[in-house]
């Protein structure tokens, strides 16, 4: 491990306050002995130029999917109180509601296995790739709308079912979102791609249960093994890119205007209730809207290629849950003995509400939120549960994913997509890509361990397992 960090824990670590100048508050991170072997020192020097911003409240966290990125460590957290505090796009990441959801469906294994007819049509169902387009014309008004009501838009233009938007965080729409602020560039960028998977790590994947961890929580998400199911991950492509892009311009100028001294200007910030820290809240929230907006179309597109091909109903097919990875929120949260407002920002790290906690499905109340933890390709995706200890730790937080070890550049010149393709398909795992790069980029050997980094957020009880799922049908972005 790295000098000057602690071990508090047989999967927690603490980075002091002093281990940079100027640190207001500890940081704090989730990690195994093994993890921590290829633990990127900057990660490390990220979470602690967090711990230095002002009104950080109780620690500067990373999730054990930890990796070096801009500002933020990805798997960063870290609340703030809205008198005091700050808002930073560094802490919320260019993809603005990077997020993923899985739906189920009432076919088994036998049905879709080594079916590469059925990975066909969903690839050509759902735009993919670096300036995939949609088929789908959006005018003006109806991206105004999307960029507002987010996936109740969908639903409403007949993108989905009503009981999809009780399944999503926030109900797929972030209230305070004010589409004012988003440049006209960036909304140029958002019109044509509605409904579309985008590249990078992006996937629609068809999902076997393999495992189920607790019975009571997967009946309850409506999970059961040997159930076939459709898991999407993507976000708010070009349009939440350019707000980030445009808004962290103003930051940088605000940073100077409040006299916030920075150790890194990727972290870029303004105080919360300010009118530069309103204009980005405002115009993050809508992009974060256009992602579940987004999401919820390319729902619909699989799920009218699932109805059609095997003759179910496509009401038959009802969603889990839909996350953010991506985002800042304002939640009420426990501190220093009573309920706050504070700004929590999630760059690469899941919402993990635990029982009885708000905006949690009212027939999941007892349970907790579900939690979507997906894999890579060729590796299992996990549902976990949301927990009271991840509210009483993480300000209601657990990881996103198993986290990058080799960067897409390393990957494409060590890696070749086609014996990787081939690989998986011997694994029973049909892949489809616009090209090999971006199967080299997006290989399992390119992540941790998705079942290490679980593990970890398991037994430190911020999340806790439900199911196992593995991929048989992907297609990549």
């Amino acid at each position: 491990m790295i000098d000057g960090v602690k071990r508090i824990g047989l999967y927690e670590w603490e980075v002091p306050v002093g281990f940079i100048p100027h640190m207001r508050v500890p940081g704090r991170f989730f990690l195994s002995e093994s993890l921590g072997r290829i633990l990127e020192p900057g990660a490390v020097q990220q979470l602690a130029n967090v711990a230095t911003l002002p009104g950080i409240i109780r620690h500067s966290l990373a999730m054990p999917d930890i990796h070096w990125g801009y500002g933020f460590p990805i798997g960063g957290v870290a609340a703030f109180s809205l008198a005091e505090g700050v808002i930073s796009p560094g802490g919320v990441g260019f993809d603005i509601n990077c997020g993923v959801r899985l739906f189920t469906t009432p076919l088994a294994e036998k049905d879709i296995a080594g079916r590469r007819d059925l990975v066909d049509e969903l690839y050509n169902a759902v735009p993919t790739g670096v300036g995939a387009k949609s088929p789908v014309k959006v005018s003006s008004g109806s991206l105004d709308s999307m960029m507002m009501n987010g996936a109740r838009w969908a639903v409403k233009a007949g993108y989905g079912l009503p009981g999809d938007l009780e399944r999503c965080e926030d109900k797929g729409c972030m209230k305070q979102a004010d589409s004012s602020h988003v440049s006209a560039k960036a909304k140029q960028r958002g019109v044509p791609q509605g409904g579309t998977l985008g590249s990078g790590n992006h996937f629609l994947e068809m999902q076997v249960v393999r495992e189920i961890y607790d019975p009571e929580a997967a009946q309850a998400f409506g999970l059961a093994s040997g159930q076939v199911c459709c898991m999407i991950h993507c976000g708010s492509r070009g349009l939440g890119h350019q707000v980030c892009t445009d808004h962290l311009k103003t930051l940088e100028l605000a940073t100077k205007k409040y006299h916030i001294t920075l150790p890194d200007r990727q972290l870029a910030c303004a105080p919360i209730l300010s009118p530069e820290g309103k204009a980005y809240f405002g115009a993050m929230a809508a992009a974060a809207n256009y992602a579940w907006a987004n999401r919820q179309m390319i729902t619909h597109a699989a799920r009218t290629v699932l109805a059609k091909k095997f003759g179910i109903d496509y009401d038959g097919m009802p969603l889990v849950y839909d996350v953010a990875h991506n985002v800042a929120k304002r939640e009420e949260h426990q501190y220093e003995g009573k309920r706050e407002d504070v700004c929590v920002h999630r760059k690469g790290a899941t919402r993990a509400f635990g029982p009885g906690a708000s905006d949690i499905p009212a027939d999941l109340a007892r349970i907790g939120q579900p939690v979507i933890i997906p894999g890579s390709m060729g590796t299992s995706s996990y549902v976990l549960k949301g927990t009271r200890t991840a509210m009483e730790k993480t300000f209601g937080s657990t990881c996103h994913g198993a986290g990058r070890i080799m960067s897409r550049s390393q990957a494409k010149k060590q890696l070749s997509g086609k014996e990787i393709a081939a690989g998986l398909l011997r694994m029973g795992i049909i892949v489809r890509a616009p090209n090999e790069n971006a199967i080299a980029d997006e290989a399992p050997e390119v992540y941790k361990s998705s079942d290490e980094v679980v593990n970890v957020v398991h037994e430190v009880g911020i999340s806790r397992l439900v199911a196992r799922l593995s991929p048989i049908g992907v297609i990549k972005g």
